[in-house]
Parts: structure tokens; C-alpha cells; sequence
């Protein structure tokens, strides 16, 4: 997304332990937007810890069905028991980015788009798995809306680039008030 919007960045892995902090939060009955946005600085502080001067973005996104919070699956089969929990009901993405400098948290924004499953069919989940192979598991919810994803929806609520898991207009409100592009 920040390519297509003409941002120039580099991406750095923030070998960030994430499951201590869903646990945690978990635990004290925090929801999960403020562990999505908790994940976010996490990843942005211990990259920007690293890089002196750099505007460091972090985000991460958490799906929410009822109580469950789902991570992105780890294979078909959990692909295929995700999608099928999902299937016919309404769940929710708890998006949230930051900007760290200096160690500083700059920016921050959250969104929460909702998105209603069609009740598909058995034969229609297993020609999108295939169709869609490892691609599904690079998602929380084993889709990728911008592509072949859009058609297990019905309804869909809230900012597109959110969904994709970036606030992306607001990104780029804040990064033009800092200079980093052109007004």
C-alpha cells in the first residue's frame, strides 16, 4: 500500500514476541483494538530503537468473531476451520498503526472495520483454498479482500485500507504535516 501511494520506505522485522502481549492483554480484559495498537508500538519502538532519526511506521491488525481473536492461520487446515467459523457471520478487524521517532510515539490511529461472510458452500471454501494456496496464510482472516477474497462477503463497513491493515489516508495525512510528503 505505501508503494502504490508513492512512499518510499524500507522494511526491518521487529523480532517482536506478540504472544506475551496478547496473553497480557488478554488476561487484564483489554479489547482487542487496544491490543492491536499495542502490538503496533511494539514493533515500531523496537525498530526506531535501532534506527536514530528514522520515522518508524508499526501496525498490526487482530480479527475479531464474538469473543475468538484470530491470528493468521498456519496452514490449509486452519485456513479452511477459520474461514468456516467465519462463514455467515459478521466479524471485525481491529487495525491500528503508529509512528515512533526517537523512541517517541508520534502518531497513532486505529479503525475497526466490520465485515459480514456470505454463507458459502462447502465445494465454493475448497475451490478458494485452492485457487488462493499459501496466500491465505499470509492473513488473520485467510482472505485477501483486494483479490479473489471479496467474494466470501456480503457486507462490508469501514475504511478499504484498513481492512488491507493500514489506516493508510490518515498515514498520509501525518506524514505530509511532518514534511515527509509534499502538501
Amino acid at each position: 500500500m505505501l508503494q502504490a501511494a508513492g512512499v518510499e520506505f524500507a522494511i526491518v522485522s521487529a523480532m517482536v514476541d506478540e504472544a506475551p502481549i496478547k496473553k497480557r492483554l488478554r488476561r487484564d480484559g483489554r479489547d482487542a483494538l487496544e491490543c492491536a495498537l499495542a502490538l503496533a508500538e511494539a514493533k515500531a519502538a523496537a525498530v526506531a530503537a535501532g534506527h536514530p532519526g528514522a520515522l518508524v511506521i508499526g501496525a498490526d491488525q487482530l480479527l475479531v468473531s464474538g469473543d475468538a481473536w484470530f491470528d493468521k492461520p498456519v496452514d490449509r487446515n486452519q485456513a479452511a476451520a477459520q474461514l468456516d467459523a467465519l462463514r455467515g457471520r459478521t466479524h471485525e478487524l481491529a487495525t491500528a498503526a503508529c509512528v515512533f521517532g526517537d523512541s517517541k510515539n508520534l502518531w497513532r490511529a486505529t479503525s475497526r472495520p466490520r465485515l459480514t461472510m456470505r454463507s458459502f458452500t462447502d465445494r465454493f471454501l475448497e475451490a478458494y483454498l485452492d485457487a488462493e494456496g499459501d496466500a491465505v496464510l499470509g492473513s488473520v482472516g485467510a482472505y485477501c479482500i483486494e483479490g479473489r477474497g471479496a467474494q466470501l462477503f456480503c457486507r462490508v463497513e469501514g475504511d478499504h485500507f484498513a481492512i488491507q491493515g493500514l489506516p493508510l489516508i490518515e498515514l498520509l495525512g501525518f506524514l505530509r504535516s511532518r514534511g515527509v510528503l509534499r502538501s
